[in-house]
């Protein structure tokens, strides 16, 4: 029998965050990963918390799939096995942050702390003299025993100022290099996040042109960051889900406005036995063989007329109902059930009417955090974010429970074997109430 000592893995790694959002921390892990990709290196890359738009262009940088780091969603011992496995076939590892470093419980700081990553921080530098220092130094200290790595300026005015903001970090933080403003290389975003990736026809060159400026500017950014051992995962004490799908046809809505799945989520799936197929509720007439659905969230909002156009589909739909077959609709997957969705501007379509109510957007934030949804199948963990208001005079089976105290809860509705909420459940949190909910 082997000790965890000699199971450990090791592989070089890095956590890059920032004080806030919109720092440039995507831009950065995606031009880093894509670097050493050109030296010829294994590079796999991470997303800490609830995120499906980070991921996907992390996913075009690294070439491999994307997964979420989450200490809550989805708990250490899940996150441990991530890492443990990447680190037995990866060259570099690299973690992207969520907000700020210490913002959240838990936080990306606590990540780094949990597993002993190295921090990077990245700090839009663009209205910045000397209080960068300050900043950077406030970031490495708040908490004390984090490993860092050192500190990267973003979007200077040139040579000078960022010799200025290099001359303002104390002796022992290390200085990587600035990278400067540039249309070029930015990440284009919209209400919910980042565009996605499939809808950026320019995005492998713009990830290029971000690792040349990388290459150009940032002090030892092709360089191996320090190893860090990574021990395998304690045995698991929650349920698995063992074959619990075996056989069973799974067609899953993926298009332009059907995008938000967790690659871990088909991979629980694709362990319990599930054979997946993918559809497109904006071009198909009909549902592949199937014998349940899964419509996860996106931006139905922007395509309403095509969805209203697609009035097989949506009888398609209504079918697979009415066979008492299951169908799981998460965030926009509810709002294309619904009667009626209107838009920002005030324009209507009518929807598929698998759910009565109506669905209106809004240009404020209606809800975000993480939640948790104890159904009878079991209690899963995920996560709402969404700008739309919905009224409804169906009766919730249950309400989610925010983790944040005085965040109001998601209503969850079932009618036969139709699921639909705004919360987007992440499957690795309970794998056997994930398939219960598709298993005929």
């Amino acid at each position: 029998m082997f000790s965890i000592q000699e199971r450990i893995a090791r592989c070089p790694a890095m956590l890059i965050a920032a004080p806030a959002s919109g720092q440039g921390k995507t831009s950065v892990t995606a031009a880093l990963a894509r670097l050493h990709r050109r030296a010829g290196r294994r590079v796999r890359v991470f997303k800490t918390g609830p995120d499906f738009l980070d991921p996907m262009v992390l996913a075009q940088a690294s070439g491999q799939p994307v997964q979420q780091l989450d200490l809550w969603m989805g708990g250490e011992s899940h996150c441990r096995a991530l890492l443990h496995e990447a680190a037995q076939h990866a060259d570099l590892i690299l973690v992207e942050g969520v907000m700020g470093l210490h913002d959240g419980e838990p936080s990306t700081a606590d990540l780094a702390l949990r597993f002993g990553l190295p921090v990077l921080a990245v700090i839009d530098g663009s209205a910045m003299a000397q209080t960068f220092g300050a900043l950077a130094l406030g970031l490495a200290q708040y908490r004390p025993g984090l490993a860092w790595a050192g500190v990267l300026a973003n979007r200077v005015a040139g040579e000078g100022h960022a010799r200025m903001l290099r001359d303002s970090l104390p002796p022992h933080l290390a200085w990587w290099g600035a990278l400067p403003r540039d249309e070029a290389f930015s990440l284009p975003e919209r209400h919910l996040g980042l565009v996605p990736a499939a809808e950026l026809a320019d995005l492998a060159q713009r990830i290029e042109r971000a690792a040349d400026a990388l290459a150009r500017h940032g002090d030892g950014a092709g360089l191996l960051p320090p190893e860090v051992a990574f021990e395998p995962p304690l045995p698991e004490l929650s349920s698995r889900a063992g074959a619990a799908l075996q056989g069973v046809r799974i067609a899953i809505a993926r298009d332009a406005a059907f995008c938000f799945i967790y690659a871990a989520n088909l991979q629980v799936l694709q362990e319990a036995g599930a054979q997946l197929s993918f559809f497109s509720p904006l071009a198909d007439a009909a549902l592949p063989p199937c014998d349940a659905v899964w419509l996860p969230g996106g931006y139905p909002e922007l395509h309403l007329e095509a969805l209203a156009a697609n009035l097989p589909m949506q009888q398609a739909l209504r079918a697979h109902q009415a066979a008492g077959r299951p169908l799981l609709a998460e965030c926009g997957g509810l709002l294309v059930l619904l009667q009626g969705l209107t838009d920002v501007q005030g324009r209507r379509q009518p929807m598929a009417g698998l759910l009565p109510g109506e669905a209106v957007m809004q240009s404020r934030l209606a809800a975000i955090g993480l939640h948790e949804a104890a159904l009878p199948e079991g209690t899963l963990r995920g996560h709402s974010f969404h700008y739309s208001r919905l009224e409804t005079p169906l009766a919730p089976l249950t309400t989610t429970r925010p983790a944040r105290a005085g965040r109001s809860g998601e209503a969850v509705f079932r009618q036969g074997r139709l699921t639909a909420s705004y919360f987007h459940a992440y499957f690795p949190s309970n794998p056997a109430a994930a398939c219960a909910l598709l298993r005929p």
